[in-house]
């Protein structure tokens, strides 16, 4: 057997073509984001519903419509109200450390199949609430949902894959997330409306459809060959599965990849103390650095709070509501398929300079507005909000096409076998904490930052598209166990990781 990676087709890429059975099981793992999406839009949505907050919230109800002396920007500050979101984040940053050696040890499909379980329990839970803590227990279980979910399906999307479509596959997962936002919003404009002030409960319980597709789909669909031979060693069930994923029977020279990187991953016992050796350390700085700008970027404030920042600025309940239709919901869903469709073309750094610029801009435009105009008390013209929804609906595509997809693809493709589910943990951990801290504290910066919140998260749209632009090597169509090779070219990670050596990647005995 070859000692080094066997390749069969000019520019380092295995035979195979796109096939029924990936695209169906990428499209299964895709729903874990379209539970994700709708998590995501389905708090702010019903927050901003009356009822739900005369029921749970009361004194932020009373503020919202009695205080007539309170700052537009603080109507909302409320850190029970907060807690409601951001429970869940905290639960998804907890159980990704237990998802991490259940992914690891048992295969990407059993991680999958607790996740579809808890969102089914969440979703239950929160539609049937009569108190707030049952309320915020329901999120809790949701929580442990994405942490199992976000941990193993770009695993399963990018081993799936091929890697001249892996770009496009896993990015999937973040249309999944657009399509969740955007079907969260929609029903939250229509159950608003319902007589009697229960709309909320249909909101939080619909969680459970795409739980149930999850959950079934990961039943019926294939564990990965890479998962069959990290876990069974059984190489005959890997190629015979991976002959069905890739269409061919010519697939020796990827099970060789395969057979290779799990040798080495045996070999690792403890891959989170394994990840911090120098070696791993390029892969290491982006699994902390590019989830953490991810947040930082804004995006989750806009995608929770819309409806409430679209009523700081004068809209009425159901105006708020179908103004984050309109912007997180459409928007980004369709800037999430065009991002799909030329990632593996424009490459991955690309769309984040071109991403990162938008994003900067409208947001520095958007604070200015703001500023100018708002105030503390009384609204703005309806003219002036109509801009303010073209502006976040310019900043939500720029995210969209860029840290969106991307945010959670790059992390899920640099990693080697031996470190590659700590590495995708340790990445899904540092969302979750600064989601949970943004998500927790946001209402109050709101409050005490007002217009001067889009100048802070502007300022870490300039550092994090310079980051990107100097330290990240580009990706595209390198295959996924062939990684490492780019940061030993690399300008700055050569210095850590050391010069390459070509002969490790092409001799043969």
């Amino acid at each position: 057997m070859a000692v080094g990676l066997a390749l069969t087709t000019e520019g380092g890429q295995y035979n195979g073509r796109m096939t029924l059975l990936v695209v169906l099981s990428c499209m299964m793992a895709a729903t874990g984001g379209i539970i994700f999406g709708y998590d995501l839009g389905i708090s702010g949505g019903v927050t901003s519903m009356e009822s739900f907050l005369k029921k749970f919230f009361p004194k932020v109800y009373t503020k919202m419509k009695e205080d007539t002396k309170i700052s537009n920007y603080c109507k909302f500050d409320s850190q029970l109200l907060t807690s409601f979101t951001s429970s869940l984040y905290i639960a998804g940053l907890i159980s990704s450390f237990f998802a991490s050696p259940v992914t690891r040890a048992f295969g990407r499909k059993p991680s999958i199949l607790i996740g579809g379980a808890a969102f089914l329990a969440g979703s239950a839970l929160g539609g049937a609430a009569f108190n707030v803590y049952m309320l915020i227990f329901g999120r809790v279980l949701l929580g442990v949902g994405v942490g199992f979910a976000n941990q193993s399906v770009p695993l399963y999307i990018s081993e799936m894959a091929l890697p001249r479509h892996r770009g496009a596959m896993n990015i999937g997962f973040q249309c999944g997330v657009g399509i969740g936002v955007l079907s969260a919003n929609v029903i939250n404009f229509g159950t608003q409306k319902i007589e009697g002030g229960w709309g909320w409960r249909i909101s939080l319980a619909l969680a459970a459809l795409p739980a149930s597709i999850l959950t079934i789909g990961a039943l019926l669909l294939p564990e990965t060959p890479n998962s069959l031979i990290q876990n069974s060693n059984n190489h005959q069930k890997a190629k015979s599965v991976l002959q069905r994923i890739r269409g061919t029977t010519d697939v020796q020279a990827e099970l060789d990849d395969l057979i290779k990187a799990s040798s080495i991953s045996k070999t690792i016992n403890h891959p989170f103390q394994k990840i911090i050796q120098r070696k791993y350390r390029p892969q290491l700085v982006m699994a902390i650095a590019i989830p953490f700008f991810q947040q930082v970027t804004g995006i989750n404030v806009i995608t929770f709070y819309a409806p409430i920042l679209f009523r700081t600025i004068g809209q009425s309940e159901s105006a708020s509501l179908l103004s984050s239709v309109v912007s997180s919901g459409l928007v980004g869903t369709t800037a999430s398929f065009i991002s799909m469709l030329v990632v593996d073309k424009l490459g991955r750094k690309a769309l984040f300079m071109i991403g990162g610029i938008q994003m900067f801009v409208t947001q520095i435009t958007i604070g200015g507005i703001m500023a100018a105009l708002l105030g503390d008390h009384g609204g703005v013209s309806e003219g002036c909000a109509y801009l303010v929804l073209a502006l976040i609906c310019v900043y939500v595509a720029g995210f969209a096409w860029s840290w969106g997809p991307l945010g959670w693809l790059v992390p899920s493709e640099i990693f080697p076998l031996e470190i590659r589910s700590a590495g995708q943990s340790i990445t899904v951990a540092v969302g979750f904490l600064f989601t949970f801290l943004f998500a927790q504290t946001f209402l109050a910066m709101l409050c005490r930052f007002k217009s001067g919140i889009f100048f802070f998260f502007g300022g870490w749209v300039v550092l994090m598209t310079a980051f990107v632009y100097f330290f990240l090597p580009e990706t595209k169509n390198v295959p996924i166990e062939q990684m490492e090779k780019l940061w030993r070219e690399h300008w700055f990670w050569k210095r850590i990781v050391g010069e390459v050596d070509e002969k490790a990647y092409t001799q043969g005995a």
